[in-house]
């Protein structure tokens, strides 16, 4: 079941500029709709509404929550297989797979390239065959996107 939006919405478009699913429709100053048809039931909208004017699959209003208290994937370089699943369930392409040098035939690894981007939606570590990935606060594979050769 999609989120939906509630009554309580006053139209301010916070929804519909972080929606990666483009499933928010909106008429200026009105109350906005989601398309259940193309909601992937990530939670942004929920997270960034100023109004609590969102439901979530479970029809439990969703509050507000400064971006940078958003969970962000935490990633366990030594259960990781390097499959890039991940990167590909990523819904905003927030992830990057990083060189590093070679074990055990594995050339890269995921890392978060870009935190700003990332909306917490978790999508990632629910994918993760391993459970190499776990969402929280603090993000480790900054240090190591940073000692990379760059994005393989």
């Amino acid at each position: 079941m999609p989120y939906t939006i509630t009554d309580q919405c006053n139209g301010c478009d916070a929804c519909m500029r972080i929606c990666p699913a483009a499933a928010i429709a909106d008429e200026p100053k009105q109350a906005h709709t989601i398309d259940a048809n193309a909601c992937i039931e990530c939670g942004a909208c929920g997270r960034v509404c100023p109004q609590n004017a969102v439901l979530d699959a479970a029809g439990v209003v969703c509050r507000r929550t400064k971006k940078s208290e958003w969970l962000k994937p935490d990633i366990h370089l030594k259960s990781c297989l390097a499959c890039a699943i991940c990167v590909d369930a990523c819904p905003v392409g927030c992830l990057g797979l990083a060189a590093l040098p070679q074990k055990n035939g594995v050339n890269a690894y995921p890392y978060l390239k870009d935190a700003k981007a990332c909306i917490g939606c978790g999508f990632c570590s629910r994918e993760c065959p391993v459970d190499a990935i776990a969402m929280g606060g603090a993000v480790k594979m900054q240090t190591v996107a940073a000692t990379s050769r760059g994005p393989a």
